[in-house]
C-alpha cells in the first residue's frame, strides 16, 4: 500500500505547487480561500486512515501503525495547507502611522 501512496502523495504535492504558480502577482485585493488543495489533502488523509483501519482489523498491527503515522503526517500537511490559504485570503491589516490608533480622542473632551 505504501508503494501506491508514495506516488499519489508526490503527484498531489506537485499539483499543489503548480496550482500555486498561476496569477499570484496579478491580484491586488485579497483572493478568496482556495479549498482545492485542502480537500485533496483531506481526501488523501482519509484514504490513508481507511487503509490503516483495514490493516488493523486484519491483524496487521505493524502495517496499520505505519499507515497511522503516514495519516498523521498527511493531516499535518492538510492543516498547513489550510493555514496558508487562510493567511492568503485574510492578510494582516497595514500598520497604523506611528502606532497611533484612529479612535476618537474622547479623553481630551472630558476636561
Amino acid at each position: 500500500m505504501l508503494l501506491i501512496e508514495i506516488p499519489v502523495a508526490f503527484l498531489l504535492g506537485l499539483a499543489s505547487v503548480i496550482r500555486g504558480w498561476g496569477g499570484a502577482d496579478e491580484q491586488t485585493a485579497a483572493p478568496p480561500m482556495d479549498w482545492v488543495p485542502i480537500l485533496w489533502l483531506g481526501g488523501f488523509t482519509l484514504g490513508v486512515l481507511v487503509v490503516a483501519f483495514i490493516f488493523l482489523r486484519s491483524a496487521h498491527p505493524f502495517a496499520g501503525a505505519v499507515q497511522l503515522l503516514v495519516a498523521a503526517a498527511a493531516l499535518i500537511f492538510t492543516i498547513a495547507a489550510w493555514h496558508d490559504q487562510y493567511e492568503r485570503a485574510h492578510p494582516a491589516p497595514p500598520p497604523t502611522r506611528a502606532g497611533m490608533s484612529h479612535a476618537p480622542l474622547d479623553h481630551m473632551t472630558e476636561r
